[in-house]
């Protein structure tokens, strides 16, 4: 269990961070990007939160939970010595990955097929979700972007990607089923 008792620690102060295992670096790393962002989807979705109820804010609860083993992830750099750690480092895994899933196929069982693309909006937290997505997107994106340059646990994307089209899925559920969708129409006001 984590205990913190000082909030300020002022080892940051020089513009570094430290990761999960102790390693000091820029604060502004791809890394820290990476998971910084991971952690403002997380934010959007304590929003959304605020607008659901029942199994939808059940959801959200865990993919909040899901957003700290990801950003725990990403704060560890892969080694060769993970196996040998008195504490085993925390990595998303392939069951999170597939509870995505299995609640995406859950959720777009009930909704029409688009024929259009929508906009984001319709009710508040079907705009809040579209913001969820859009942010975690741009959390896939930098952990791609780390992937290209270090090891990074192959899951954690998956499950970046899987999420963000959760989010979507989730949107449209929010706008009753699709009913309230904001459709597109390409060019109407040229």
């Amino acid at each position: 269990m984590v205990v913190l008792n000082k909030i300020y620690t002022k080892t940051g102060d020089a513009g570094e961070t430290a990761l999960g295992d102790g390693t000091r670096i820029a604060k502004d790393s791809l890394r820290v990007d990476a998971y910084g962002t991971v952690d403002e989807t997380n934010a959007t979705v304590g929003l959304a939160r605020l607008y659901a109820a029942d199994e939808m804010e059940t959801r959200l609860a865990a993919i909040q939970n899901d957003l700290f083993d990801l950003g725990a992830d990403l704060c560890r750099p892969e080694s060769a010595k993970d196996k040998e750690a008195d504490y085993p480092p925390l990595r998303v895994n392939d069951s999170q990955v597939t509870r995505l899933e299995s609640e995406i196929d859950g959720m777009n069982h009930a909704l029409a097929p688009l024929r259009s693309f929508i906009l984001p909006g319709g009710t508040a937290l079907a705009a809040q979700l579209h913001l969820c997505r859009t942010v975690s997107r741009r959390a896939e994106r930098l952990v791609v972007s780390l992937a290209s340059e270090e090891k990074i646990n192959p899951q954690a994307i998956r499950y970046l990607n899987r999420l963000s089209d959760w989010f979507f899925v989730a949107a449209r559920v929010a706008n009753e089923n699709g009913a309230a969708d904001v459709l597109w129409v390409p060019g109407a006001n040229g």
